[in-house]
Parts: C-alpha cells; sequence; structure tokens
C-alpha cells in the first residue's frame, strides 16, 4: 500500500490506532494463572467493539483472534489451555481490518518475576525495533533498515531471526514489499517510495537464528531453542522520516 490522499491515511491511523490499544490491553491483562485462549478473547472482544475483524484469521483462517507465543514458541503461537507462568515470556501479534485497510503490531512481555537478562532483552528488542524505524523516510533505501538493526544485535551481543522478516501491509495482511530484512542483507536493493506502508519486527534472540516448525501448522519456535523478543511496528515512510501509525492513544 502507498498512501496517495488523506482518506487512506485516516484509515490506516483508525486501525493502527485500534491494534495498538488492543495489544497494550492485553499486555496490561497479562496475569500468572490465565490461560492463552482467555488473554486471546480480551483480545477479540477489543477488536469487535471498535468494528475491526481478527487479521490472521480473516485472511489464513487461523484458530485464534491474536497470535500468543509463550517461551519457546516465538512466533504463531495458537491461544489456547497453557496457562502462563510467572517468569514466562510472552509474544503478542496484533492485526486487524477495518474499512478494507489492515495494520499490523506486536510486542513481548515479560511475566514478573522475571529474570534479568530476559528483562534486558525485552528492552533491548524493543531498541532494536526503533533503531530500525529510524532509518525509514522517502527515497530511502530498505537495506538501511536491517543494516542498522543488524549492527545494534551485534555490538549488543545478540542474534537475530533471519527467516522472520517485516513486509508490507494495508490493503491486506502481507503485501509488497514482502520480506523486507531485519538484519544485513546485501542482495535488498529496493527503495522507500513516499507513502509506502510496511511493518519493522525485528525478532532479536539470545542465540537463535531462524525459526522452525512446531507440531501444529502454525507455531514457531527458536532454532537452536533460546529466549526470543519480537516488536512490531506499522509504519509509513514519507519525506520527514517515519510516520508510526500503531501507537496506542
Amino acid at each position: 500500500m502507498t498512501i496517495s490522499n488523506e482518506y487512506d491515511l485516516i484509515r490506516l491511523k483508525e486501525i493502527g490506532r485500534i491494534v495498538s490499544n488492543t495489544l497494550k490491553a492485553m499486555g496490561a491483562a497479562v496475569e500468572p494463572g490465565m490461560t492463552t485462549a482467555e488473554l486471546d478473547a480480551i483480545g477479540r472482544g477489543l477488536l469487535e467493539q471498535e468494528g475491526a475483524r481478527p487479521g490472521p484469521e480473516l485472511c489464513y483462517r487461523f484458530p485464534g483472534a491474536t497470535c500468543i507465543s509463550v517461551n519457546e514458541e516465538i512466533a504463531h503461537g495458537i491461544p489456547g489451555g497453557r496457562r502462563i507462568e510467572r517468569g514466562d515470556l510472552i509474544n503478542i501479534d496484533v492485526s486487524a481490518e477495518k474499512d478494507g485497510i489492515f495494520a499490523d503490531t506486536g510486542a513481548s512481555f515479560a511475566v514478573l518475576p522475571a529474570a534479568a537478562v530476559i528483562e534486558r532483552l525485552c528492552r533491548d528488542g524493543r531498541r532494536a525495533m526503533w533503531t530500525g524505524i529510524r532509518q525509514v523516510g522517502a527515497g530511502r533505501p530498505l537495506a538501511r533498515i536491517g543494516y542498522a538493526i543488524g549492527e545494534f544485535a551485534r555490538k549488543n551481543r545478540y542474534t537475530l531471526v533471519q527467516n522472520l522478516a517485516s513486509h508490507g501491509v494495508g490493503h491486506s495482511l502481507h503485501e509488497e514489499p514482502k520480506e523486507i530484512a531485519t538484519w544485513s542483507d546485501p542482495s535488498e536493493h529496493r527503495m522507500m517510495n513516499d507513502g509506502l506502508v510496511f511493518t519493522i519486527e525485528p525478532f532479536l534472540s539470545i542465540g537463535a537464528d531462524w525459526a522452525k516448525d512446531g507440531d501444529d501448522p502454525w507455531t514457531l519456535f527458536s532454532d537452536p531453542l533460546a529466549p526470543t523478543v519480537q516488536y512490531e511496528h506499522t509504519v509509513v515512510a514519507t519525506r520527514n522520516g517515519p510516520l508510526v501509525v500503531t501507537l496506542p492513544n
């Protein structure tokens, strides 16, 4: 999607507000003893209250309104009977559609009391995402995003999962430009045009390089197994830099 008029931008900001507020509320609701299905129900209710439809369910028949991944799971976790425990690392990914426009956001949460290394990983995962966001702007190379995040990871002695990438979003949940690396990729030569809408979502890890399939058709695990976080915003490339549309208000 490329924003070409004010109406498109208004609709994008609206669904961006909805998914970001939903993510914030779900993160605040996380507590030991609740199931991931109960947490997902909170997200579904908030989305439906705003007239939005859950993206994974709508586009891919995913068995849940949101993706909730716990500990060894790093993406596309199916909400269910698993109970959240103290010290768990939870990733929540919220995407939805309203009035024909999609937005996508996500964050990881350490359930207290958490190990210091996990709290630091969460802090640095968010920093890695913003390092990438600061590279966004019309006329700039997409490769700048991956180079900046890759350098951040290297300096802070982290790894990046290199088969889960950022992507275009807007008219559909996943669209062009596809496979936007959040790691250094010398083969990336595309440019950000004015108004381009896409996500930035690095998977920062203490040792994992890849995501691998699990026993069900959806859940992905770190490979090798290691604590991994994901933080995600939907952004618009403008002549004045990045416009983040998934900030809660």
